[in-house]
């Protein structure tokens, strides 16, 4: 057997000119299955870790996916927000342990901004009921003293080079500044600076991304604002702000934690039964399968495709062996005259089909691990997704293995034709 597997790996390098494409071809196909498939596993693993310790979301009604990813993610928009008075009335539920309203709509050169209180760095959490963490500094001052205080993500510190006491302006409105030279040229609240007073430790969630300030700070920003325009003439200074009621009437959304588990039907019939006002609770667990459900069709795609892309390296393989037949058919008639059986023609053919096939493997996961290292600062910054540099997962074991064995069976086919081919038939010269 062991010289078997050295003539099918010098038959193999004999004919590397040739064999070479089949290898880059099956190479990139097994680097497209393996990353797509960390891909899939790492972004589920990703979302599902942004939010933790959090038993309902509230909100307008609207669609649970939508009012997920807006209030979590902040990604997209909600058609209307919920008054002040609706919170208050939620945090009075006798199930009801904390409420944290939020406050979305506003961003810093692209990155969103978040008006919420002091109880969100004390309640919210994310992967295993990990708390958020201050790396520097401290949380803003729920006061009209520290009106004008901002803490800001990890990913928000690292990208822009800030640091404590740093001087920020916000924007209106959700716009990509990121690449603007002057900081404040395009921002419509230039007037009313803010401090950074704390930063985040690093989460791998959407608080990285995120600058969080105070409600009563998103409310001065808007005083002399009217549908997002200036009123003209009535601009108000960031000092005299502090002279007016700050007090929000509207949030984005609120969080919500409750007393205990068995009580999440119950408050969310509350408050999707609410009389004042058309609210929607969601649990995030639940939110998150409906967006997979709507995902899975577009994985699915993704998977099949890349199983085409395989395929057609694997067809491709088959026919480059087939098609050198007819060249070796001289070789193996040797063969068969020095004294190797079909059954050896057979396994060798299949051998040298498996070498070529476990090169492309090994070259494809050995590409696919690289790229994605490459790209796993581009889609953090970009993204906020992760990749993990962790053991290969099951599911990319299989696809590998998949392919592996795709390309031993796809060599059976040249194998058993050179296996019915006979000596007299290799030495016999056609004309």
């Amino acid at each position: 057997m062991n010289s078997l597997w050295r003539m099918a790996r010098q038959s193999a390098w004999n004919r590397r000119s040739t064999l070479v494409w089949v290898v880059v071809s099956l190479a990139l196909a097994t680097a497209l299955l393996w990353t797509l498939e960390r891909l899939r596993h790492d972004i589920r693993h990703s979302f599902s870790q942004s939010v933790s310790g959090v038993d309902l979301i509230v909100g307008a009604r609207s669609s649970p996916v939508q009012l997920m990813l807006f209030s979590v993610f902040h990604i997209g928009s909600v058609p209307q927000s919920m008054s002040m008075d609706s919170v208050r009335a939620l945090s009075r539920h006798r199930s009801v342990s904390w409420v944290v309203p939020l406050s979305l709509g506003d961003s810093h050169r692209g990155f969103p901004v978040l008006g919420t209180t002091p109880a969100y760095f004390q309640h919210f959490a994310y992967g295993d009921k990990q708390p958020l963490v201050l790396r520097q500094g401290a949380v803003f001052a729920d006061t009209l003293d520290g009106l004008y205080e901002a803490v800001i993500g990890a990913e928000v510190a690292r990208q822009m080079g800030y640091g404590l006491g740093q001087s920020i302006t916000l924007s209106h409105g959700l716009h990509d500044h990121d690449h603007d030279p002057a900081e404040g040229a395009h921002d419509d609240h230039a007037d009313k600076p803010f401090k950074v007073v704390g930063i985040l430790a690093p989460t791998g969630t959407p608080v990285d991304r995120t600058v969080h300030v105070s409600l009563q700070a998103l409310e001065a920003l808007h005083l002399d604002l009217v549908a997002g325009t200036p009123m003209p003439g009535g601009h108000i200074p960031a000092d005299q702000a502090r002279k007016f009621n700050l007090e929000p009437e509207e949030v984005t959304a609120a969080l919500v934690g409750l007393k205990t588990r068995a009580a999440v039907f119950n408050v969310q019939r509350f408050v999707n039964f609410y009389e004042d006002e058309a609210l929607m609770g969601v649990m995030p667990g639940v939110a998150l399968g409906e967006l997979w459900s709507v995902l899975g069709v577009g994985e699915n795609a993704l998977l099949a495709v890349s199983a085409l892309v395989a395929l057609v390296s694997v067809v491709s393989l088959m026919a480059v062996v087939l098609a050198g037949l007819n060249e070796r058919r001289r070789e193996l008639a040797v063969l068969r005259a020095v004294g190797a059986g079909p059954r050896h023609v057979l396994a060798m053919l299949t051998l040298e089909g498996l070498w070529v096939t476990c090169a492309g493997v090994m070259v494809g996961v050995l590409l696919a691990q690289v790229g994605m290292a490459w790209l796993t600062p581009w889609l953090q910054q970009a993204l906020g997704i992760r990749l993990q540099w962790a053991a290969p997962l099951p599911t990319q074991m299989g696809l590998a293995a998949a392919v592996l064995c795709a390309g031993w069976l796809a060599s059976l086919g040249p194998a058993w034709r050179a296996y019915r081919l006979s000596l007299a038939d290799g030495l016999s010269p056609r004309v």
